[in-house]
């Protein structure tokens, strides 16, 4: 890891239980200061522990994303320059550590829990069944950014007693690490729905999850969402390939026993109850708007303009000084010619209102609209085209009302005032040549309309998705300026290993070092 620091369990005594969202900052003890933790405590200290990269954050936005992979969709716009394909130090090295962290206070979570007794253990099953599952959704994202990556001997430092020599991790497989968390996913389905919790430890869980309130109905849609969307990812892989349509089947043909989020009101995120708690007010906004990383990009843009889309002046807004046009920066023009015309303060962003200037804007985790769209997927790959087009419809829709959602949640008035959605406007974008599923002349044309649709929805609020999907899928043919300075000339594959892990996790960093490159893809990036 970056240093020895990463490979330390961190433990954090958080007092939560009763306490308000504006108490957080005063709670949350620093971690070198800690002498003892519960189940409890330590499970909220490790829900946080990563919030700078689920709640929309300065550092993850700016330094991270800003330069990185919203670039890579072309969720926006920037001034070409040398070396802008090969992602930085500072990106690499803070979303490796951070990650790192988050996974050591899972396993000090592991470590109270494993003292327990046989019943206590029973009673506290569902806080590690939960714990579990927001870890599991996190680790994805960093296996889907990097390939094989350590994980089931990493953040151990506590665990083995201190020993460094005993705690330097090996790499897992991707492949591996996949079927990990898919084989305990299904468990934790069915146990969980047919959990008898006792009432005491659910009050507790209630107070101390911040995810679902303690809502289990909500974390079975969590669950079961999480596993389509991963064995969606890996669908295309032989050794996934049948997995996947089973599994896939199983929960959609049984929502009883296996619910998933169909509607914004089952979204799972991480909330902001009162402004500025556990995220600064204004961090998203700087993050996004800092450096002009919030300007729009102009092939998802355009597609919103040329189609009337409904979400339009929810997500976008005009340049300051464009008289109410939405004009859009060719990612093709001489870095010269773009510096310029950003300049002019013309350049359509994103909406300030929605987005950057939303002080409760939530930390998405699993919507609406993204499980629809891989239900619309399976069902097209199974030969189902009317159910394949009511979940693509059905997509659209609650995207077309999570943007209007967020809207309304905001407490800032910056950004112009919104065209109203209408249904009318909505069945009118359905029948829209370049959206509607039934001018669509095939298979192949309608993985495409699905394709564009999660990379609308996702644009710059779901970054990681939005690539992940961009990758496997690749069917948007974006066009990008090619850097011919540098042997990296579009965007990568993968992201490399930060330089931390050659100097300090040097014998299991040789295993994986020939694989070690940009063009490298991941395993289900056929």
């Amino acid at each position: 890891m970056k240093n020895k620091i990463v490979l330390l369990t961190l433990v954090v005594l958080i007092g939560l239980a009763g306490c308000e969202y504006s108490e957080f900052e005063e709670n949350y003890t620093d971690p070198s200061k800690v002498s003892e933790t519960s189940v409890e405590k330590q499970f909220t200290g490790f829900m946080i522990a990563n919030r700078e990269y689920v709640l929309p954050s300065y550092w993850n936005y700016f330094v991270v994303l800003r330069i990185t992979l919203n670039r890579y969709t072309q969720a926006i716009g920037w001034v070409n320059e040398e070396n802008q394909y090969v992602p930085g130090s500072a990106a690499i090295n803070d979303r490796w550590n951070n990650y790192y962290q988050f996974l050591a206070q899972y396993r000090e979570l592991e470590k109270v829990y494993a003292d327990l007794s046989d019943q206590n253990k029973q009673d506290y099953r569902v806080f590690m069944i939960t714990a579990a599952t927001y870890l599991y959704d996190h680790t994805q994202k960093v296996v889907d950014l990097h390939g094989a990556i350590p994980f089931s001997d990493a953040g151990m430092l506590s665990t083995n007693g201190g020993d460094y020599s005993e705690s330097y991790p090996v790499y897992d497989e991707p492949e591996a690490i996949y079927t990990k968390m898919l084989d305990d996913l299904a468990g934790f389905a069915d146990e969980l729905r047919t959990m008898e919790i006792n009432p005491g430890i659910l009050t507790g869980f209630e107070s101390q999850d911040l995810i679902n309130r303690g809502d289990i109905d909500m974390w079975l849609k969590y669950i079961n969402s999480l596993r389509i969307r991963m064995l969606t990812r890996v669908s295309d892989v032989p050794a996934f390939s049948d997995r996947a349509v089973s599994e896939i089947n199983t929960i959609l043909s049984n929502p009883a026993n296996y619910p998933i989020v169909t509607t914004n009101d089952e979204n799972i995120s991480f909330r902001i109850h009162e402004p500025g708690t556990l995220i600064g007010a204004t961090s998203f906004q700087s993050g996004l708007e800092d450096w002009d990383g919030n300007v729009a990009g102009k092939a998802l843009l355009d597609h919103m303009l040329n189609n009337d889309d409904p979400r339009l002046t929810y997500v976008f807004e005009p340049g300051e000084e464009a008289e109410g046009e939405f004009l859009t920066l060719d990612p093709l023009l001489s870095s010269s010619v773009q510096t310029e015309l950003i300049g002019t303060n013309t350049m359509a962003i994103y909406n300030r209102t929605t987005l950057s200037r939303n002080q409760y804007f939530p930390g998405m985790l699993i919507n609406a609209s993204q499980v629809h769209f891989m239900a619309a997927e399976y069902y097209l790959e199974a030969g189902q085209d009317a159910q394949a087009q009511q979940h693509y419809e059905m997509g659209i829709e609650e995207s077309i009302h999570y943007y209007e959602m967020l809207r309304n949640m905001s407490n800032n008035l910056i950004s112009p005032e919104p065209v109203p959605v209408t249904e009318a406007a909505i069945e009118s974008y359905l029948a829209d040549e370049d959206v509607s599923w039934d001018a669509a002349a095939g298979a192949s044309e309608k993985m495409k309309l699905i394709a564009e649709q999660k990379w609308l929805h996702f644009n710059v609020v779901q970054p990681n998705e939005n690539w992940a999907e961009l990758r496997r899928i690749e069917m948007l043919d974006l066009e990008f300026w090619e850097d011919q300075s540098n042997q990296q000339s579009l965007p990568p594959n993968r992201w490399i290993y930060p330089g931390s892990e050659q100097t300090y996790n040097t014998e299991n960093y040789q295993q994986v070092q020939p694989n070690d490159n940009l063009t490298r893809t991941i395993f289900w990036d056929n």
